[in-house]
């Protein structure tokens, strides 16, 4: 059994680096997004079962942004169930109501409402996530935040791709029972069925799809 914490903390984020053009930014701009909570049917280790997503997607959409971009994302939520967005490691500066941790920075976004998240990003750059910051939906919700820095890379080649790389956890039974049944009791969740990358299994997991 783990705790709480270990579990959901298990889902990380790194950015895998291939081998186009350095980014350079000399300007701030403005990047807007459009997050649906909506469920999906996804299938998983020879079973199909409902999750939740953003727009449909499994991880979710990457945030691709510049160094100092002003950010708002809106989040609409088309769940019977309240939801929120957290920006993992993006640094709230003056604008703590846009953290997302639910009763905590703010109210939860109820069924069929809609909160739009403003924020700059400054003085960061490289890869961090985003995830639901509400009960245990980040099994299911989360994403990359990539920050393109602005000055060149320094790289003698040129880089000719940016993969992100998320790792997360998959569950067979729906992740809200096990949360549930770990308050009855008072005991550790069940352990994950299995270790994903990118949302998917490795290829050792039944019904897997092969390399």
């Amino acid at each position: 059994m783990m705790n709480t914490c270990s579990v959901l903390a298990k889902i990380l984020v790194l950015t895998f680096v291939v081998t186009a053009i350095p980014f350079c930014s000399s300007s701030n701009t403005s990047k807007r997004y459009q997050f649906n909570v909506e469920w999906k049917n996804v299938t998983r280790l020879c079973s199909t079962k409902a999750i939740l997503t953003v727009n449909g997607e499994y991880p979710g959409p990457t945030i691709a942004v510049n160094e100092g971009d002003d950010v708002e994302i809106k989040v609409t939520n088309g769940v019977s169930i309240n939801t929120t967005i957290h920006w993992h490691g993006i640094k709230q500066l003056r604008t703590g109501w846009a953290d997302g941790p639910a009763y905590v920075t703010q109210c939860p976004i109820t069924p069929g409402r809609s909160y739009t998240y403003k924020f700059t990003v400054s003085g960061q750059r490289g890869t961090l996530w985003w995830h639901a910051h509400i009960a245990w939906q980040r099994a299911s919700v989360y994403g990359a935040i990539i920050i393109y820095p602005r000055m060149p890379y320094p790289f003698a080649a040129p880089i000719e791709a940016e993969i992100p790389i998320i790792f997360g956890e998959w569950w067979n039974l729906p992740v809200e029972g096990i949360e549930e049944e770990m308050y009855k009791y008072g005991s550790g969740p069940n352990s994950s069925d299995a270790y994903t990358i990118n949302g998917l299994p490795g290829s050792l997991y039944p019904c897997s799809v092969k390399g």
